[in-house]
């Protein structure tokens, strides 16, 4: 790789500059950006969507619109990894929304009704029945949805939530707490109607 005007290879660019290098349309920037965020960015998309091909979909579509949005980026808002996984994040969710629901057979409910209602970080376990669980996320609301599936997929924290979505601590506590209850009820309504 050749060097560029602060004397390092994109490569070895912080992220900020190498973002920022995203804009001067060189190809060098745009690999080096891939690579550098292509595990992180892919990890995230598959544990939301439980699906390597729709995971993969999402990675590329998280690197176009890093690369049509890098100069709107603002660095007082969080990092470029927190922004670009942010991206990620949202992608994944909406792409997991437009999917198609799978009946799932109501014997099997009670495993995952008991994954939803014991801890947050057991919401990615639940294997077969994922499906419907992810079908139960995406009838919340987005604010919700997005604040469940940081607690419980990527074992966030309350407070790391409420500055990923930049809102007060109490608010993101709230979301989560509420996306809880909404789905022990729909999981719950789901697994007592007769098929």
């Amino acid at each position: 790789m050749s060097e560029h005007p602060m004397g390092l290879s994109p490569e070895w660019m912080p992220d900020d500059a190498l973002l920022a290098g995203l804009t001067t349309d060189d190809p060098e920037f745009a690999v080096a950006f891939v690579r550098r965020f292509q595990h992180k960015v892919y990890g995230v998309a598959m544990t939301v969507t439980g699906d390597a091909q729709l995971a993969e979909d999402v990675a590329q579509q998280t690197f176009e619109q890093a690369w049509r949005h890098a100069q709107v980026y603002d660095p007082r808002r969080g990092s470029v990894r927190t922004w670009v996984t942010a991206i990620a994040h949202n992608l994944a969710i909406d792409a997991v929304r437009s999917r198609r629901t799978v009946p799932v057979d109501p014997t099997r409910m009670a495993p995952l009704l008991e994954a939803a209602t014991d801890t947050p970080e057991r919401l990615a376990v639940a294997d077969e029945d994922s499906a419907e669980l992810r079908r139960a996320i995406a009838e919340l609301p987005p604010s919700q949805a997005r604040a469940v599936v940081m607690a419980g997929v990527y074992e966030m924290t309350a407070q790391q939530v409420a500055d990923l979505e930049r809102v007060p601590l109490g608010t993101a506590k709230t979301r989560i707490r509420t996306a809880l209850a909404k789905l022990r009820k729909s999981l719950t309504l789901r697994q007592d109607t007769p098929s």
